[in-house]
């Protein structure tokens, strides 16, 4: 496990939803023509993958299209939950 280092400014840090000081960073390495996906956890790197760029296109796309499905889930949730009316009194 490596101590932090500082994140590429061609980088970005998203925050687990679980909390514990735990996060994804994704950094650009263009003169490696990687894409560089690591965890991390009280900011010690817990684990990294290097994804080729020119596979980076076909990761997107999974994710958009996951994406997609989630809101057509939820949409559908909204077309059937029934209205609540509030009457003042």
């Amino acid at each position: 496990m490596a101590l932090a280092r500082p994140l590429p400014l061609t980088g970005s840090i998203f925050f687990d939803a679980r909390g514990d000081d735990r996060a994804l960073r994704v950094s650009w390495h263009h003169d490696a023509d990687l894409v560089v996906v690591s965890l991390w956890r009280d900011n010690v790197c817990s684990g990294s993958f290097r994804l080729a760029v020119d596979e980076v296109p076909a990761l997107i796309d999974m994710l958009r299209r996951g994406l997609d499905a989630a809101y057509a889930v939820a949409a559908s949730r909204e077309d059937t939950m029934p209205l609540h009316h509030h009457h003042a009194g």
